[in-house]
């Protein structure tokens, strides 16, 4: 991957700190930095309870990267219908679902190889 791992621990606290404010739901972080030959070094997937809110939450991570770290995404999907939307930022790809597309695809239980923590608040 292109970047140094602390610019990846910002992008990565960034993007949780995106996705907390607008109220995604169980929040997990996959690192895939063990594995062989992995695409990326992270995936976030996260879900809110309706098209609307997977549309806001995809705006507040991309908005909290932005001001951040200057970061854009290098693709994004699934923006028409905010079933399932996907963030490519390199090294780092979110995914925010609706729950019920979440439970359907069930990213987390296909990469069950990788190291898997569910993020929590942190309240200061």
């Amino acid at each position: 991957m292109t970047e140094n791992s602390e610019e990846t621990t910002a992008l990565v606290d960034n993007i949780i700190k995106g996705i907390f404010e607008k109220k995604g739901e169980r929040i997990l972080k996959l690192d895939f930095k063990s594995i062989e030959n992995s695409v990326c070094d992270y995936f976030i997937i996260c879900h809110g309870n309706s098209s609307t809110q997977v549309d806001s939450l995809t705006e507040s991570v991309e908005r909290e990267v932005k001001k951040s770290t200057g970061e854009m995404p290098h693709h994004r999907e699934g923006l028409e219908n905010c079933q399932w939307v996907l963030l490519d930022y390199g090294n780092v790809v979110v995914h925010i679902f609706r729950e019920e597309f979440r439970n359907f695809y069930s990213l987390e239980t296909l990469w069950a190889d990788a190291d898997i923590e569910e993020m929590q608040e942190k309240i200061n």
